[in-house]
């Protein structure tokens, strides 16, 4: 293996596979200019004003018909994220360029209040963060993601929140306002327990036991949170989905789920040069399974299968799921969120007559 392919300290992978819409294959040739001053990639953020921003799907998989994504790309590098082959559509590589060239949309809060004043909005509840991640570390400073969540709480609008950033905690004022009426649901992601797995498959997201500190923080704030055991990896980390949902039980989540690892696209030969990697031993049994998993491919987009695949595996982690989620008390009927405070944004500078 070259020596530009081994891992890179803080990235989820250091290749570059060229995305499924160039006109033209590259290959990586060193020749002693491509590389920064000290060896790292930078990340590069650039900002694009957005056309929309409101997204809908019809999916029976997720919770919500709606989702905000304030950015394209994401600097956690996780490597097994499903979203790195939509970095394709923006001309960039699913492999180094997802968690290096980072899309923000500075306008997102200026759209979502043209869309939801429009006459005939009707509210349904909006997740943010359903594609890639809305704390992710360019959210300290732009502020996007704090950004529309001003403006849902000003509308009193029902709002989901998916991450596996502590950067949330900054937001508890807005978010324990909406919990107060009954307009939020917050689930944080935890992969793993075990510290250095996570330095491995997720580089720059907050250490495991950081994400369950925000639980509790969330927790004693009002905020209703869960935890999201997701992706479950076969002979990785699988063995870790009991646990998972005891700590984060025991640290305030009311409620859970779970997702096995789907490899889309461009990301199937990423995850298997990832193992090959890190865990060369394991490779071969991993891939097998998740082939078992998914009807012999990686990747199963069937609504109702996507989420959790078929087969001996399979039946055997959902069962898992659902004895772990009962003994803990996490299986509490899921209540949507209210939908009848929303009010639709004044413009901007008008005074409320009736406040």
């Amino acid at each position: 293996m070259a020596a530009m392919d081994q891992p890179l300290h803080g990235r989820g992978t250091a290749r570059n596979p060229d995305n499924r819409y160039a006109a033209h294959a590259r290959e990586a040739v060193d020749d002693g200019w491509l590389r920064e001053a000290d060896g790292k990639p930078r990340t590069v953020i650039t900002l694009h004003e957005a056309k929309s921003i409101i997204s809908r799907n019809s999916s029976p998989d997720v919770r919500f018909q709606q989702s905000i994504n304030p950015y394209q790309g994401c600097e956690h590098g996780c490597i097994y994220c499903y979203a790195r082959p939509s970095h394709a559509y923006w001309g960039y590589s699913p492999g180094l360029d997802f968690e290096t060239r980072i899309i923000a949309k500075p306008n997102a809060a200026a759209l979502l209040r043209a869309e939801l004043a429009k006459p005939g909005y009707q509210p349904s509840s909006i997740c943010i963060g359903s594609n890639t991640d809305c704390y992710q570390p360019a959210e300290r400073e732009l502020g996007l993601t704090r950004a529309v969540l001003e403006v849902l709480a000003e509308t009193r609008h029902p709002t989901m929140l998916l991450t596996k950033n502590a950067l949330i905690e900054r937001d508890i004022d807005l978010l324990a306002d909406l919990a107060g009426d009954g307009l939020v649901q917050v689930m944080i992601s935890v992969t793993t327990l075990d510290r250095e797995l996570a330095r491995k498959l997720e580089p720059r997201a907050s250490q495991p036991l950081r994400r369950i500190e925000t639980i509790a923080r969330l927790a004693q704030a009002g905020i209703p949170v869960g935890v999201l055991a997701a992706p479950m990896i076969p002979a990785l980390n699988d063995h870790e989905m009991e646990q998972i949902l005891q700590t984060c039980q025991a640290a305030g989540a009311s409620r859970a789920g779970y997702v096995l690892l789907r490899l889309p696209l461009e990301l199937a030969q990423l995850f298997d040069d990832w193992l090959a990697q890190h865990y060369p031993l394991k490779r071969d049994h991993v891939l097998s399974v998740l082939r078992q998993s998914r009807g012999g491919r990686y990747n199963d987009a069937r609504f109702g299968k996507r989420m959790r695949g078929v087969g001996v595996f399979a039946d055997m982690l959902s069962q898992r799921f659902k004895l772990a989620r009962q003994r803990l008390g996490l299986d509490q009927p899921t209540v949507g969120l209210d939908t009848s405070l929303f009010r639709p944004p004044r413009p901007d500078g008008q005074l409320d007559l009736f406040s």
